[in-house]
């Protein structure tokens, strides 16, 4: 609390809406017509794993998704229960907490599967395991030479008792294309897969392929479980926004409010000249806490509901406005970087576009001395959910 009793923000606030994590996972469901694992890897593409995970379970969710061991690890330190899966491996993963958590494991080769059996009789447990399939992205997952050796061992595995085969699953290449032919040719593949370990006595639990674009529009490829990382977070990978709402709200309080001249180059190499007398704001948000470079005087930020250009280059520390001649912005006002675009404000996709990248990077890339708080917008208040 401040001296006054008003709560105190910092100056720099990435606010994140966990209805609006509900909502999202309750839209990727009804469109996908089967249930939602929410990947949280990234620390919840920079809105909290921890957080994102229990919003999504609270709606709905059935599995966490990660990368990595450790971050399946810091979820069950928090006290999350349900099921998660870690997929991307390195020779140097130590399997053995992973199988004493009950982190259900995603192989991709023989040489994972044995050390995996390994660390579970380590741990005296039976590990439960994915098998991740590379049909047709080539990036992690068994791929066809490999796949006949794997799909044995795997059999063999299972009666033995050694690991209970939880899942099958692969990865689209083209997912963010709904109609791209690959997308069927992959799921054919992982069906075959699917088939073959049936045949051996040792059918998956469970199977899954979409990603968020593919839940979203390619409800004939959801099979058990859907995959949704960008849509939890409320952006969508398809053009028509699919009514999910942007979680992430990034703000920034108004250090500085100053009066320059006609003729005054703004920020470093002077890239911007003030064109009449005019006022500037000073923000507190630069590229080391994930506002891009390359948006150099070229987004937009929003002050008291009225829009404003960012101006000259944006700094390691902290960025410029231009507020123009007659203002009525003052220090401590807070500034909308980005946030869910009802308003009229800017989106972490627009900057995405901005700069030729895609809104995934934008908003896990938020850091620095952006520090997080959490809301709940579903009681009176809370933001329109489109329609």
């Amino acid at each position: 609390m401040s001296t006054d009793g008003t709560t105190e923000r910092p100056p720099l606030e990435a606010t994140v809406d966990l209805a609006a994590i509900a909502h999202n996972v309750e839209v990727v469901a009804r469109r996908a017509g089967a249930a939602v694992m929410a990947v949280v890897k990234a620390d919840g593409y920079g809105h909290g794993a921890t957080q994102v995970g229990r919003a999504a379970l609270a709606a709905g969710a059935t599995d966490l998704g990660v990368a990595t061991v450790a971050e399946a690890l810091a979820l069950r330190a928090d006290g999350i229960t349900a099921p998660v899966v870690a997929w991307l491996h390195t020779p140097s993963t130590d399997f053995v907490p992973a199988v004493e958590a009950g982190v259900e494991l995603a192989v991709s080769s023989t040489r994972q599967l044995d050390r995996v059996i390994a660390a579970g009789a380590r741990a005296g447990r039976t590990a439960v395991l994915s098998v991740k399939i590379d049909t047709g992205l080539a990036r992690n997952g068994v791929g066809p030479q490999e796949w006949p050796d794997l799909r044995d061992a795997l059999a063999k595995a299972v009666a033995d008792e050694s690991i209970v085969l939880r899942a099958a699953m692969c990865h689209l290449a083209r997912g963010d294309e709904p109609e791209h032919p690959l997308n069927d040719v992959q799921a054919a593949r992982l069906d075959e897969c699917v088939r073959e370990l049936d045949h051996l006595g040792v059918p998956p639990q469970v199977v899954h392929i979409s990603n968020s674009a593919a839940a979203l529009a390619r409800p004939d490829l959801s099979r058990d479980l859907v995959r949704a990382g960008i849509a939890v977070y409320g952006t969508s990978p398809l053009p028509d926004g699919c009514g999910l709402i942007p979680a992430m709200t990034l703000s920034a309080e108004v250090s500085m409010v100053k009066k320059v001249a006609a003729g005054q180059g703004v920020s470093y190499g002077h890239t911007w000249t003030a064109p009449h007398d005019t006022t500037l704001a000073l923000l507190p948000a630069g590229y080391a806490d994930g506002v891009p470079r390359l948006l150099s005087n070229q987004l937009r930020v929003q002050i008291n509901g009225r829009s404003y250009p960012g101006v000259g280059r944006v700094c390691m520390d902290q960025m410029v406005v231009d507020l123009g001649v007659d203002t009525d912005v003052a220090e401590g006002d807070r500034a909308v970087l980005f946030g869910s675009g009802t308003d009229g404000g800017t989106t972490a996709k627009e900057w995405a576009a901005t700069i030729g990248t895609i809104d995934y990077e934008i908003v896990s890339g938020i850091r620095g001395r952006a520090q997080r708080t959490y809301v709940n917008s579903s009681g009176p208040g809370g933001p329109q959910v489109p329609a």
